[in-house]
């Protein structure tokens, strides 16, 4: 429905720093800080938020991680762990607003800024080092609790109290649940694939990608 709004459960931002993995040393901004004030959104990130590899993370396709809060008593039950504060390296958690429940094309209000959703998330290999689970990045894959991204249309200050407002559906009515289950669990599904392919919001790499695999059927 257009005009619901969801709570923000938090904003978070991060710079790139340098961690052992596997006896490799990698940056990442996959540990954020939570954000308590208001803070700019740009074209491409939080102010204060910068991404370490600009080849899988950010840009204007991907200038806001997103993840809901309501997958984190799942994964405490699958970690046994209490999650704190930006768990999945996401800027902002919220509420009531799962893969299931937004179209990839769909507009939201953000304080004065407004967003679209561009894609799922598409985890790397960051969440294994984070939690020591080798195959981390797989169990969120075809868990479908991957979280989305929001790119910007209007730049704008953000704060802690905004709400998320939702202006407007994408026609297409493609889910990011949908549009996981295609490119993870159901791969052969041509009809699936193009259904994903006319959205025209679909970011760049994940057009690519699934430009890819209709070409391979």
């Amino acid at each position: 429905m257009e005009n619901e709004s969801f709570r923000i459960h938090s904003i978070h931002v991060g710079k790139p720093k340098t961690y052992e993995f596997n006896g490799k040393q990698i940056e990442t901004s996959i540990y954020k800080h939570r954000v308590d004030q208001p803070v700019f959104l740009s074209e491409v990130n939080f102010e204060g938020d910068r991404q370490a590899d600009l080849v899988y993370h950010g840009g204007r396709d991907k200038a806001v991680c997103v993840y809901p809060y309501d997958h984190y008593p799942y994964w405490e039950s699958q970690l046994n762990k209490t999650l704190e504060g930006s768990a999945f390296g996401e800027n902002l958690t919220v509420e009531g607003l799962t893969e299931k429940d937004v179209y990839i094309g769909d507009v939201f209000a953000l304080g004065e800024a407004v967003v679209q959703i561009s894609q799922p998330r598409q985890p790397c290999f960051k969440l294994a080092k984070k939690y020591d689970v080798k195959d981390m990045p797989l169990k969120v894959q075809m868990s479908g609790f991957t979280g989305f991204y929001f790119r910007v249309l209007n730049e704008g200050k953000v704060t802690p109290a905004s709400v998320l407002k939702r202006i407007s559906r994408d026609p297409s009515q493609i889910s990011v649940h949908f549009a996981n289950h295609i490119k993870y669990h159901d791969k052969e599904n041509r009809e699936g694939i193009e259904k994903v392919l006319k959205v025209d919001a679909l970011s760049e790499s994940w057009r690519a990608s699934f430009e890819k695999m209709a070409a391979s059927l």
